[in-house]
């Protein structure tokens, strides 16, 4: 299949205004964000939408936006939650925790936190208040939000106690107190670090299952996880307009989870092994996506564009680093630190033109790398920007305005407030 779509896809597009041209022509080109705001909603508009919206049945909601544009999209309510309740139920190394009706702990972003307090507040015709209780930080009666602030390097010992405590009033539901543990890995990362250095782990509940799922995790991150939770640690590739689309498992290796759905990868410059993924998907009935670049690059094993052959999803494609030999990704920083510097935790590269490229970053246990690995940094850095590298350790790095930390700056300095 060369991409395009099959005849049962077109038939559930057909009146769909944004692909008339392309069924009329008989050839549908790569879907790009812009193209999808264009006219937007008109250009998805059928009667059968509006009266879905009018119903209910349909939402206009804006995608997630971590470190790039948000995207107006529609959808059914509650369609990523939808979409990741059924993987959850069908995952080989989850699913005994879905059955058995276990609570979904989930420490992530405080946007996440925000939202979910709004809608509820919503529904009962109020105003969310600016720091959510825990009754309105129930998403529904399996998934409640803990983190109420935008850092989490920056949590207090109260706020450490606090979620430890609504953690154990999740898992006291279940006859075994057991529960799902839900995450951005950097945040699981960040409460670990605060468990030890507190000496607080008595009072936390050990999960049954963790997973991480709104974030690219580096390969320490992932290792350090492993290493401090006798219990299957996960990750979860998605995003808002498509849903979960892959999922590991406790080795790191990945599955498809295409269901309604098909992928092709296309280079993102000629040569590159690194391949922008492309979708096409009905699952969203209101807005089915053909050849939608999702914006995200990956890697396969032999470097081609099999998607069979998919085994890394390596950052974003608008936040590739442009260098002498070639596009780099989130993931090639990464995969170097992550050789050299078992112990690094964040890592930020800050460029310069002409100039230099700076490596910032923290360490698990808030010890600079040796001289030894500091040298071998920076000449890794070298190599893979054709720039001259440094390294430069930080007690702390801040956090984006998204809760999510930015791998990549191009003006030469960390994001303010890097100390």
């Amino acid at each position: 299949m060369n991409g395009q779509p099959t005849a049962d896809v077109v038939d559930r597009i057909k009146d769909i205004p944004i692909y008339r041209g392309s069924i009329e022509r008989g050839h549908f080109p790569v879907l790009e964000k812009p193209e999808i705001a264009r006219g937007f909603p008109d250009n998805w508009m059928t009667p059968a939408l509006a009266a879905a919206l009018a119903a209910g049945e349909a939402e206009y909601v804006l995608s997630t936006g971590t470190n790039h544009a948000r995207m107006q999209i529609i959808r059914p309510p509650y369609f990523l939650l939808h979409s990741y309740y059924r993987l959850w139920s069908e995952h080989p190394e989850l699913a005994d925790t879905w059955r058995e009706g276990c609570r979904r702990v989930s420490l992530t972003t405080v946007l996440a936190t925000e939202h979910v307090a709004r809608v509820n507040a919503r529904k009962r015709g109020e105003t969310a208040s600016a720091v959510p209780e825990l009754r309105d930080r129930w998403l529904d009666d399996r998934t409640v939000y803990l983190n109420l602030s935008l850092d989490p390097g920056s949590w207090t010992r109260s706020e450490v106690e606090r979620m430890l405590g609504e953690i154990r009033e999740a898992a006291a539901s279940h006859p075994r107190g057991r529960y799902l543990l839900d995450c951005s890995s950097s945040h699981l990362a960040h409460l670990v670090r605060k468990l030890d250095r507190w000496d607080l782990w008595e009072r936390f509940p050990a999960p049954a299952a963790v997973v991480h799922a709104y974030e690219y995790t580096p390969r320490n991150v992932s290792r350090y996880l492993r290493e401090r939770f006798d219990c299957p640690v996960v990750d979860l590739f998605g995003s808002t307009e498509l849903g979960y689309l892959y999922y590991g498992d406790s080795g790191g290796d990945y599955r498809p989870y295409l269901h309604g759905m098909s992928v092709e990868l296309l280079p993102v410059a000629p040569g590159s092994h690194i391949h922008s993924l492309i979708v096409t998907s009905v699952r969203n009935p209101w807005m089915p996506l053909v050849r939608y670049r999702s914006g995200d690059c990956v890697r396969t094993a032999d470097g081609s564009a099999d998607p069979g052959r998919i085994t890394r999803f390596c950052g974003r494609e608008k936040e590739l680093l442009a260098t002498p030999h070639g596009p780099v990704a989130q993931g090639d920083l990464d995969d170097l630190v992550s050789s050299i510097a078992p112990q690094v935790f964040l890592q930020h590269l800050a460029v310069t033109d002409p100039g230099g490229a700076e490596l910032h970053c923290t360490t698990f246990d808030g010890v600079p790398p040796g001289p030894a690995e500091t040298e071998a940094l920076g000449h890794a850095v070298r190599r893979l920007t054709g720039r001259p590298g440094r390294v430069t350790h930080h007690k702390h790095l801040p956090i984006g305005a998204s809760g999510k930390y930015a791998w990549l700056a191009a003006d030469g300095r960390p994001a303010d407030g890097a100390r």
